[in-house]
């Protein structure tokens, strides 16, 4: 008989032996479904997951914890919360979290200097997390969580980092090389840059790959223009660029900054995209609502908390930890580009 046909009259408090009966399995394949082993197929594990729907069952924390000897919840350390990737990021891992059953403690750091972020793992040790997972997009957060695995199951989220077991990253440098390329292949002689701030992972991977992509075309290339990642630092490189009218295309090292930068041109007559093409970095939901809607290229920062979490996990289970291959960017072609105008 199907899980969906039988007749269901829940207990006030269901049971994973109420779960069980009503799968039709016993309770330690229950409680292997709870803990994601892998040694449930699919068709016991949609059974049972599908009798917990039925039931609103809900697993006993207190219990679990004696059973397994885990707190049953992650600590998350994070910098640049207000920044829309790690935001994104922090979202993925907590929905992550929660489906495995972990509850969450963040620790959100106004700084990153070694000693901060050593006090602030050092605190989720004592009370008392299975593991930890780091949003660290600076290099200073990287630096301080070296060495730190030994104590403790952690995984970090390094921009620009190659791929790896206890570090999961998006390819940024292919993303700005596909922004450049696209740029190029428009017929522009060269692509001007506006960066994002030093000591940020993310803004020496787009710098990087925006270099190595102008070098393999053998254009020139001019000294990026920093901003602080804000649409008003935009706003000021923009207003730099617009004296320059041998400027026709430029890579923006995210959407917001894409914003000052237009506003800027336009506020100097320029035409975009006849006069100047402009590509962003992270496609932020409003990308598609500026006026004009901005090319810019996608990063899938929900999946990098996901993947975070889900290779913590691994590591708390004592699983074998495959290596996260680099998640691939996507250019989303809008009408913020096109041609350069003929001489």
């Amino acid at each position: 008989m199907d899980v969906k046909s039988r007749k269901v009259s829940p207990p006030s408090q269901p049971r994973m032996v109420d779960v069980a009966r009503l799968a039709g399995v016993s309770h330690q394949t229950v409680s292997r479904v709870l803990n994601d082993s892998p040694l449930v197929g699919p068709e016991l594990r949609q059974r049972v997951n599908e009798a917990i729907r039925l039931l609103g069952y809900r697993r006993n924390r207190a219990a679990r914890t004696l059973a397994t000897r885990r707190t049953m919840n992650l600590g998350v350390v994070c910098f640049g919360i207000e920044k829309y990737g790690p935001t994104l990021a922090l979202y993925g891992m907590a929905e992550a979290s929660r489906e495995a059953g972990y509850g969450t403690s963040l620790i959100s750091l106004p700084d990153v200097d070694r000693d901060t972020v050593r006090a602030a793992l050092e605190h989720l040790v004592a009370i008392g997390v299975d593991g930890i997972a780091v949003i660290a997009p600076v290099r200073g957060a990287v630096d301080a969580v070296l060495g730190f695995t030994e104590q403790l199951p952690l995984v970090a989220f390094e921009p620009g980092a190659a791929h790896g077991g206890r570090i999961v990253a998006i390819d940024e440098v292919l993303g700005a090389r596909l922004a450049t390329r696209h740029l190029v292949e428009l017929g522009h002689t060269t692509v001007w840059h506006v960066a994002g701030p030093l000591g940020w992972l993310a803004s020496e991977a787009r710098i990087s790959g925006w270099r190595q992509e102008l070098a393999a075309h053998g254009l020139a290339m001019h000294e990026p223009i920093r901003g602080d990642w804000s649409a008003e630092s935009g706003h000021r490189a923009g207003k730099l660029l617009a004296e320059n009218p041998n400027v026709t295309a430029i890579y923006v090292a995210n959407d917001q900054m894409s914003l000052g930068v237009i506003e800027a041109l336009n506020e100097r007559g320029k035409d975009i995209p006849n006069d100047v093409s402009i590509v962003g970095f992270d496609d932020i939901p409003e990308a598609a609502f500026f006026r004009p809607p901005l090319t810019t290229v996608k990063l899938d920062f929900e999946e990098v908390g996901r993947s975070c979490v889900g290779q913590l996990l691994r590591i708390i289970n004592g699983e074998e930890l495959p290596l996260v291959p680099l998640l691939e960017p996507v250019l989303r072609v809008r009408r913020s580009t096109a041609p350069p105008r003929p001489q």
